[in-house]
């Protein structure tokens, strides 16, 4: 600690601007203000020769500054003035002093240094440990010299300072320091941070000076290895000269040969041992792959194109009719001149691909149908699945600094079609799902599927523009709706709703027999099957929109008189007709149960759209005692219960109209649906939930050959709905010969099959009143 007898000293101040002077140090200062030249000439003309050395930093006055000695004062060579001080001890300021001597005066405390304590001798032992290490990795000249002369731990924190390239807020701070434990603490901290630095530094340059000698020995031993297999006329596998070679025989865009040329020269320079060899060999060996500049011819022939489709797939006409058109446009563009040259510009070629989505139910041919367009077209065909996917690297490919990087899946259906105008089916597109961090799958399509961005796709391992806008591209979904909504505004939508029981009848006999007799091992004339048998597998054993399940069910049977054909050759031709079904599949799976479950009052038949397609559900209503509430099951999602208390409040309202009394009303209601082990979900169910409560409340049966769907309103209004087609399939299926449908939507049925419509009576209901009208008999 400072004494606190000392007398203060009054002495002129040098302004020291910018820098720092500790006790103990000699230094020169260039007398560059008047306040310096009038306080060296004063300290000069006196006896003592002191001064008192204040640093300014920043336009800040230091509250502690060092009463110097002045040893010699005079003039540069280069004309300046400057003096020679040295540093004695650390004074606090005081006040001014007015005098009639030149310079500021000011009163100056100077400060005793106090017995250093044992914590401070151990702080300095450790200091002076920290400096050496310092001195070493620096290789420092001066630093050595200052630990051999101080001893002294304040002393030593002082000299290290003024030494070190320290910042001069630093060293402002250890010059106030004036407690000596404070001081030493400080500049020890100091003094192992800066170590610290140090030791990394030197680390860092000593692996990269490592890394260029070894990498400067590999090329020159390289090079003399070359020499010396050329003077032994030994040959020698050159890699960069066989892509060279490859890449002028492809017919490369310009962009993506200077990207291989700039890669070639890389893998020359890098040499064989380094890792980005292989990795640019493995980057061109995928570049090099694709098929630049190949294409398939499409076959212009539209009734022969029509044809294959016709021989593929029965009915399916929309689609049939968009690729038929597809076609027309590219012959007639070919024919009149206007088709894109390879070399054609990114601005020309945009929109010239196709994008067409096919929704609908599982069994219905969509993934099938798109091997049938490509011969069709006289493409090659490549099925990318896309279900279950949750990494946007999977389409747009990953980054080429990852270990086991690889193109998208898109560029390597480019790669295994051989072409660059394949026919790409992108399966299950509906089930793709976001990954999180991993980036979203769907949002790197809309790339993919724009017309407007597809000539320029830019694959994240490639980088390079890839056009696409020759693909044509067909997606496959079971239902639109949970395709993302951009997603889906690029493609061309096709349903394709399900086949009716003739239909299934005419696929099964000319399309899915044939397949299972050949997998089975059976001739076509050793199992004859009648079209009564077909049709009774078709209804009794099968219900759904394609044909999936029938295929399943009669290759169970073929499978059974192949066992039989195979014990007993004798037994063919084998014949099944109807009588012979249960033999062959067992008992009937499915039931026509809408006259036996609509007997009673309070259930009416309504008619949904699922996953697998069209689908009929029975609504059931029931009335206790108790407190009015409603109780809603069979795991219905939030739309279905909102449109269940819109029923019921629409029969409270109206209950006069409907003929319902007060008492009927006051009651503990409960609606469910069946199967309710299934979510179900959307608010087509209104009328038949607001029919379900009229009957009940009426005591009336709703007729079992009806069956109705549509959304109801508070006011009784009937709004439209989707999925009319597959609807009206379901309730043909299910034996219904009457369907109620909102009057808007009238129109949707020409989408319904002819021979549908001649066979079932439709209702146009536009209020709730025309619903009951022709819901009860």
């Amino acid at each position: 600690m400072a004494d606190t007898d000392t007398v203060s000293l009054a002495l002129p101040v040098v302004p020291v601007p910018d820098g720092v002077v500790f006790p103990a140090t000699v230094v020169t200062i260039a007398l560059d203000s008047d306040e310096a030249l009038g306080a060296i000439a004063s300290a000069r003309s006196g006896d003592d020769h002191r001064v008192l050395l204040v640093p300014q930093v920043e336009g800040r006055t230091a509250r502690v500054g060092v009463i110097a000695q002045v040893e010699n004062a005079g003039e540069l060579p280069g004309g300046g003035l400057a003096a020679i001080v040295r540093g004695v001890q650390r004074a606090r300021l005081g006040a001014g002093v007015v005098t009639e001597r030149s310079g500021l005066w000011v009163q100056a405390e100077p400060v005793e240094e106090s017995r250093p304590t044992p914590r401070v001798e151990a702080m300095g032992r450790e200091l002076r440990v920290v400096l050496e290490e310092i001195a070493d990795v620096r290789r420092s000249r001066r630093l050595p010299e200052i630990l051999r002369t101080v001893t002294d731990a304040g002393a030593l924190a002082d000299a290290a300072t003024s030494w070190a390239d320290a910042s001069t807020d630093h060293k402002l701070t250890i010059l106030e320091a004036t407690e000596v434990g404070v001081r030493v603490e400080l500049v020890l901290e100091w003094a192992k941070q800066t170590l610290a630095e140090l030791k990394v530094n030197e680390q860092i340059r000593h692996e990269v000076s490592e890394g260029v000698e070894k990498q400067q020995r590999e090329y020159l031993l390289r090079q003399q290895l070359a020499a010396i297999r050329k003077e032994l006329g030994e040959s020698d596998d050159d890699p960069a000269s066989e892509y060279r070679t490859k890449a002028a025989e492809m017919a490369l865009p310009d962009s993506v040969r200077a990207a291989v040329d700039k890669e070639i020269d890389r893998m020359e320079r890098a040499g064989t041992q380094s890792p980005e060899h292989s990795w640019i060999r493995n980057w061109l060996d995928r570049v090099l792959g694709l098929p630049w500049g190949t294409t398939t011819d499409d076959n212009f022939d539209l009734t022969a194109a029509r044809e294959v489709l016709d021989a593929d797939h029965y009915g399916l006409t929309d689609v049939k009719d968009r690729i038929i058109e597809f076609l027309a446009v590219r012959k007639l563009r070919a024919e009149r001149g206007t088709t894109e040259p390879t070399d054609a510009t990114a601005s020309s070629r945009r929109g010239v691909g196709a994008i067409v989505a096919l929704v609908g139910p599982p069994g219905v041919g969509k993934t099938s149908l798109g091997e049938s367009v490509a011969r069709a077209m006289g493409r090659k065909f490549v099925r990318v699945s896309l279900g279950g996917i949750r990494d946007e690297a999977e389409i747009r490919g990953h980054r080429r600094t990852y270990v086991g990087s690889q193109p998208g899946r898109i560029v390597r259906a480019i790669t295994e079609a051989g072409s660059m105008n394949p026919v790409v089916l992108l399966d299950e597109v509906d089930k793709l799902s976001a990954g999180g961090w991993s980036g979203d799958p769907a949002a790197a399509l809309l790339e993919v599927l724009d017309p407007a961005q597809n000539h320029t796709f830019r694959d994240h391992y490639l980088e390079v523009d890839l056009d696409l806008s020759d693909v044509v591209f067909l997606a496959t979904a079971n239902m639109a709706d949970t395709i993302p909504g951009p997603l889906l505004d690029r493609m061309e939508l096709v349903r394709l709703d399900g086949y009716t029981e003739d239909e299934k009848v005419f696929i099964a006999r000319n399309h899915l027999l044939p397949r299972v007799l050949e997998r089975a091992g059976l001739g076509p004339d050793e199992v004859e099957i009648s079209d009564d048998a077909l049709r009774l597998v078709v209804t009794d054993h099968t219900r759904e929109a394609g044909v999936r399940a029938l295929e399943r069910e009669l290759g169970k049977a073929i499978r059974k008189v192949a066992t039989k054909v195979a014990s007993d050759p004798s037994v063919v031709p084998l014949h099944i007709g109807a009588d012979e079904v249960p033999a062959f599949l067992g008992r009937q799976k499915f039931y026509a149960e809408a006259a036996d479950r609509t007997s009673v009052p309070g259930v009416a038949t309504g008619l949904a759209v699922t996953g697998t397609g069209g689908d009929v559900l029975f609504i059931e209503a029931s009335a206790s005692e108790g407190e009015p509430s409603l109780t809603l099951t069979g795991q219905l999602g939030d739309v279905m219960k909102e449109s269940a208390q819109i029923a019921l409040s629409y029969v409270r309202s109206h209950a006069d109209a409907l003929g319902v009394t007060e008492p009927k009303l006051g009651r503990r209601f409960h609606v469910h649906v069946p199967a309710g082990a299934v979510p179900k979900d959307g608010p087509s169910a209104g009328v038949t939930m607001t029919t379900a409560l009229v009957s009940l409340l009426t005591d009336r049966p709703v007729k079992p050959t009806v069956g109705m769907t549509g959304e109801v309103t508070l006011q009784g209004k009937v709004l439209p709905i989707g999925g009319v087609k597959q609807k009206v399939l379901a309730a043909h299926r299910a034996g219904l010969s009457e369907v109620i449908l909102p009057k808007r939507n009238g129109a949707d049925l020409e989408d319904v099959p002819e021979r549908v419509r001649n066979e079932m009576t439709f209702y146009l209901a536009d209020t709730v009143d025309d619903v009951l009208e022709h819901a009860f008999a």
